[in-house]
């Protein structure tokens, strides 16, 4: 049985001969990107490690740990890579992010984007192994001509959290003065058109009688105008952007509204995805390629191929007219509950700190709640 550590100087052996490790978690700017899908995913890390046989510092002066596990891209985070190696530590990166999924999202974010996909491949291309959190998004990595082995991990989801709770629920309603039956149509994302915002206000439009709420929050000055302006109010009286909100409210959105519609046009996972499954709220996203295999049209999720197809589809799922997923839907968040993924990276270290590639039928995380893994390959991060 796996016990929890205190913090250790370096490596030692259990009595049973196993190794403690000891990880720095580094994070560049923690405080800036905590309301960010990698401030959420640090988090993340944190608590699924927690039960594990791994001491975790988030101190970037501490110098007696055995991995450094990096997540962040700025030039702290490329300094801290290059200590790390003059030191002798192995370096695992979190490829949270890729060259397709910066594209539209910032402004001038399309002209930037090949030479952050250089800078990507210089980061990525310095670890021992990649993580990243799906079989989709290991596939983009490797096409980068990265040679280190590249393991998919889900981010996780903290699942007791998530749920019916009739005070969630009741702080949600009255947040919103949403009246009895009322419909509610949610997403949650950064003001980004990769997300599928301009999308997402044009089916508010075609259903006036809904109530369409965008959870979430960018600075309006780095973003593209035409973003900008639908932000600001360029939207039907329906569509509501409440900006970034935590605890009991979004809770009871998750628990509470009647579709988490989430069109976006490319993720390398999606936590807020695996928060609606958490919540077996009804899910309707986009057939993009990160959905495959976890996700299954008409099995745990419903795909759209295009605003017409969001709007039929979108239509049948608040009539009532379409099978409900949701209990197949919270299977997939249940195979990557925190105690899943924590078990997951424990495996990665060990392998990386011992110079081995592990089968990626090792890892639970990446299954769609069924048992089925993405397909085995020997680790390698070229294909």
């Amino acid at each position: 049985m796996m016990m929890k550590l205190v913090i250790s100087s370096g490596c030692c052996a259990t009595h049973s001969g196993e190794i403690k490790l000891k990880v720095l978690l580094y994070f560049e700017n923690a405080e800036l990107i905590k309301q960010s899908g990698i401030g959420r995913a640090m988090r993340l890390q944190q608590e699924a490690l927690a039960d594990r046989a791994v001491s975790v510092t988030t101190d970037p002066k501490c110098d007696d740990y055995d991995i450094l596990h990096i997540n962040t891209y700025g030039i702290k985070s490329y300094f801290m890579v290059k200590k790390a190696h003059k030191m002798g530590k192995k370096v695992i990166y979190h490829a949270h992010s890729t060259y397709e999924d910066f594209k539209n999202s910032f402004l001038a974010s399309n002209l930037l984007a090949p030479f952050y996909k250089k800078y990507l491949q210089l980061l990525y291309g310095s670890a021992d192994a990649l993580i990243t959190p799906t079989p989709y998004s290991r596939q983009l990595v490797a096409s980068y001509g990265i040679q280190a082995p590249i393991y998919p991990i889900s981010n996780g989801i903290r699942l007791a959290q998530y749920g019916a709770n009739p005070a969630h629920v009741q702080a949600f309603r009255d947040y919103f003065h949403l009246k009895p039956g009322q419909r509610v149509v949610m997403s949650v994302g950064l003001f980004f058109e990769r997300k599928g915002i301009f999308d997402f206000v044009a089916l508010a439009e075609a259903h006036p009688d809904v109530t369409f709420i965008w959870f979430g929050h960018t600075n309006l000055a780095i973003i593209p105008e035409k973003v900008r302006r639908v932000v600001k109010g360029k939207h039907p009286k329906n569509v509501h952007f409440p900006g970034y909100i935590s605890g009991d409210v979004i809770l009871g959105a998750f628990a509470d509204a009647d579709l988490f519609c989430y069109p976006s046009y490319e993720e390398t996972e999606g936590i807020v995805v695996l928060e609606a499954l958490a919540s077996k709220q009804a899910l309707l996203v986009r057939d993009i390629p990160v959905y495959d295999p976890w996700l299954k049209d008409g099995v745990n999720a419903y795909k759209a191929h295009d605003l017409a197809d969001f709007d039929r589809q979108l239509t049948a799922i608040l009539a009532g007219q379409v099978p409900d997923l949701t209990e197949a839907g919270y299977a997939v968040a249940k195979a990557r509950d925190l105690s899943v993924v924590g078990a997951d990276l424990e495996r990665v270290y060990r392998a990386v700190l011992a110079g081995q590639v592990l089968d990626q039928g090792a890892l639970a995380s990446s299954s769609d709640g069924q048992g089925a893994l993405p397909q085995s390959t020997e680790g390698a991060g070229h294909e």
